[in-house]
């Protein structure tokens, strides 16, 4: 069976000469993922690779995490792994608590109004402030921008891939 994985940073430099790295994390629990102990498995950006390491030490620094791997011990060590995706199994997913979900379980759900009409297909999830906002591509015209706020999507069903809204005026 193959494993499922989940992104939860990209290594995007060394850092030092010790074998420090840089990731760019890209998890909500970058303090779970790169906890001191935690397993990671790096994956190379063409996929032809992949290896698996455990966390020494990690601190965050300028919107990054400082990532000492246990058994690489210098530069030379952790150069090889520049631009490589850290990635960890479906299977270690940290549970969420009720109206959270993960962006893979709302993408490409089907967004229906309170009457049965369908409006489209999540593409994309923005996160510009307040609330995060689902891109809606409709089969025919452009895309609509649902907030995502309990007056608007009024349930989600990730089981069955499909989002119920209340269509407010000016909306579409």
């Amino acid at each position: 069976m193959e494993v499922k994985w989940l992104t939860v940073g990209r290594l995007v430099n060394t850092h030092g000469i010790r074998g420090e790295v840089k990731v760019l994390p890209s998890t909500d629990f970058p303090e779970e993922r790169f906890a001191p102990g935690s397993r990671l498995t790096l994956h190379a950006p063409d996929s032809s690779a992949q290896v698996e390491v455990e966390v020494e030490s990690a601190r965050e620094h300028k919107g990054m995490y400082l990532v000492k791997l246990k058994e690489y011990d210098n530069i030379n060590q952790v150069l090889p792994y520049k631009g490589w995706t850290v990635k960890v199994p479906a299977s270690r997913r940290v549970p969420l608590g009720e109206g959270e979900y993960y962006f893979h379980d709302i993408i490409g759900c089907t967004v229906v109004t309170e009457e049965g009409e369908e409006i489209g297909r999540i593409t994309e999830i923005l996160r510009p402030g307040a609330n995060d906002v689902w891109v809606v591509r409709r089969p025919k015209g452009r895309e609509v921008l649902v907030p995502y706020i309990s007056d608007v999507v009024k349930d989600v069903d990730v089981a069955a891939k499909r989002v119920t809204i209340h269509l407010m005026e000016g909306l579409i």
